[in-house]
């Protein structure tokens, strides 16, 4: 480039240079011919090569900085070169980059420019690795304009395609894969890949994988930031509020006390990013049952807020989260009269006087006072009805708080509709499919209390569906999806079905609760219960010895559970004996090995 402008700018000269002067000649002894009269018109110019001309756009294109003037000339640019030309290839990335930034093109017109960078880089012959940095950037300008008109699954496939060019370019890996990126630091490029792939994902509902792509961001930021920086604080806070939205507290924890560290350390204890983190750090003790700390470390973000002023929606969210810990400590009064200033603070018909009346249905709700919650409720879903088009991700989240107190007032119909009408909702949100799952389940759960089991199985079936899809199959919440399943398999008479969804459940919750959890306890409990009703009793013995078993290791705590569990099996015991013949059944039914510490349940097993 530089040889080329060098060349230019002597080609420049040497058509400008002054046109030297004739030498004066002697007259002529002969009359001059007559002369002869033309228009004055300038000289012709001289013409300049396809290459000088090249350069000159690609000069004025690297100055453009407006939007109006790098759209002229790229247009003069690609007047000016190939179609296959790489400069018109970085040209179309940097204009659809601009563009993006701005935010003021369509979508389509950026994915346009990143697809015609692709086809020229992916065409051209002996690519190096800066070509390999260009490709990666294209493919993610692609992938973020894909997921701009949620076109989620290309974007996926471009950002994917993306990663895999840039990764060995990184630091730790171009040594070993003998790569060089010509002094070009390719980390920035993969944390935005990263990123997008982390918000793609999660708008695909997969937010475990989006985890994975947040902390691999995070690597990325401590090798670039120096440490200590308010950046990286950030950075941290933000892959603890993506723990905590997957209920993932224990891991959410350390992540935002760190976030709290960088940034006292950097910007002293009363900083507004200070006030952030404890805020958030009340949200996840919350979750983790330590209303103690909670409580305390909100109170600590209101004092920093209120000290810089802010008194907007920032301290009113603060302030009702703090009343809904008081309601989970027990101080309903107290709570009331939080939530009462709040109100006096708000618009009539705002969302956030919408949440206030929903958290006071909660203190009444724990106080028995079910006419005055359903008051307040009833308030609350006149405001949050106004707000359906305007905000709706946060009307059906705020749906989904309003049909669990209508449960705690036993008006499951109620309930039942609001579920439904927030999972409509859910459904055209491309980014909320991960609360798709969750709202189907309980829809399912209500229904199967109710006794509407043919209406609550579809339910619940496709909420299994989508809840592997959002946070693995391994996921807590999958397993009391197919317990409930079994649960309304046993009640359609369809113990087989039944047997496969407990034994799923059980299956889920010994990896995620461990197998003497005694949510996992009741899972084998019911697969035993499905295998009696089958008259598969070998089975039902097996695994009713199992639950007894778990209930002997929680000691004495568990001594009911334990009884009754042993009166199971024996029952499970007499049923089988009954149903074989005398001389198989000393060898069918094993008695259990294990010695009982309790003397009226070994009493129990041995007879």
């Amino acid at each position: 480039m530089a040889l080329r402008r060098a060349a230019s700018l002597l080609l420049r000269h040497r058509l400008r240079a002054p046109v030297p002067t004739p030498t004066r000649k002697t007259l002529s002894p002969f009359p001059p011919p007559p002369r002869r009269h033309f228009s004055s018109r300038p000289p012709p110019p001289v013409p300049a090569s396809a290459a000088a001309i090249a350069d000159a756009a690609e000069e004025v294109f690297e100055a453009a900085r407006t939007t109006n003037d790098m759209l002229a000339a790229f247009s003069r640019l690609e007047a000016a070169v190939p179609a296959s030309d790489k400069r018109l290839a970085l040209a179309c990335l940097k204009l659809g980059q601009h563009l993006e930034a701005s935010g003021s093109a369509d979508p389509s017109r950026v994915l346009s420019l990143a697809l015609r960078c692709l086809n020229i880089l992916e065409a051209s012959p002996n690519a190096s690795a800066s070509d390999a940095v260009s490709l990666a950037m294209a493919l993610h300008l692609a992938g973020s304009a894909s997921f701009d008109l949620s076109r989620f699954h290309d974007s996926l496939s471009f950002l994917s395609r993306s990663l895999r060019f840039v990764s060995p370019l990184l630091p730790d890996k171009a040594a070993a894969f003998g790569e060089v990126s010509e002094g070009f630091d390719v980390r920035p490029v993969a944390h935005a890949v990263r990123l997008q792939l982390a918000n793609v994902k999660t708008a695909l509902g997969r937010r475990e994988e989006a985890l994975a792509d947040m902390r691999a961001c995070l690597d990325l930021k401590e090798s670039i930031l120096p440490p200590g920086s308010r950046e990286l604080g950030a950075a941290y806070r933000d892959l603890a509020e993506a723990h905590a939205a997957v209920l993932d507290f224990k891991q959410a924890l350390p992540l935002c006390q760190k976030a709290l560290e960088l940034h006292e350390s950097t910007l002293g204890k009363n900083s507004v990013e200070g006030a952030h983190d404890r805020r958030l750090l009340g949200v996840i003790y919350t979750g983790l049952e330590q209303h103690e700390q909670a409580l305390e470390q909100n109170e600590m973000s209101q004092k920093v807020m209120k000290s810089w002023g802010l008194a907007g929606p920032e301290l009113l969210h603060a302030e009702i989260d703090a009343a809904n810990i008081k309601i989970a400590l027990g101080q309903f009064d107290e709570a009331v009269r939080v939530l009462k200033n709040v109100a006096k603070q708000v618009e009539k018909d705002s969302e956030i006087r919408a949440l206030v009346f929903i958290s006071m249905a909660k203190a009444l709700a724990n106080q028995e006072k079910a006419g005055d919650t359903k008051r307040c409720l009833q308030i609350a879903c006149d405001i949050l009805e106004k707000k359906e088009l305007a905000a709706p991700d946060n009307v059906a989240e705020a749906y989904i708080e309003v049909s669990s107190l209508y449960e705690m007032v036993n008006e499951f119909d109620k309930a039942i509709s609001l579920l439904k009408r927030s999972l409509g909702m859910l459904e055209r949100i491309p980014q909320a499919q991960h609360m798709e799952g969750n709202v189907a389940a309980r829809i399912g759960w209500l229904l199967l209390l109710t006794g509407k089991v043919s209406e609550a199985v579809p339910y619940l079936e496709d909420a299994v569906e989508r809840m592997k899809d959002s946070f693995g199959p391994k996921h807590y919440g999958v397993g009391y999806v197919y317990n409930n399943l079994g649960a309304a398999y046993m009640e359609m008479d369809r113990p087989q079905s039944a047997a496969q969804m407990f034994a799923l459940a059980k299956e889920v919750m010994d990896v995620s609760l461990g197998p003497h959890h005694s949510d996992t306890i009741e899972a084998c409990q019911s697969l035993a219960n499905a295998y009696n009703a089958m008259g598969s009793y070998a089975l039902a013995m097996e695994f009713q010895k199992r639950v007894v078993d778990s209930w002997r290791s929680h000691g004495p705590d568990a001594r009911d559970e334990l009884k009754e569990a042993i009166r199971l099996y024996n029952q499970i015991k007499t049923k089988a004996l009954a149903s074989l013949s005398p001389e198989d059944s000393a060898n069918a039914l094993p008695e259990p090995q294990e010695q009982e510490t309790d003397s009226d349940s070994a009493k129990a097993v041995q007879h």
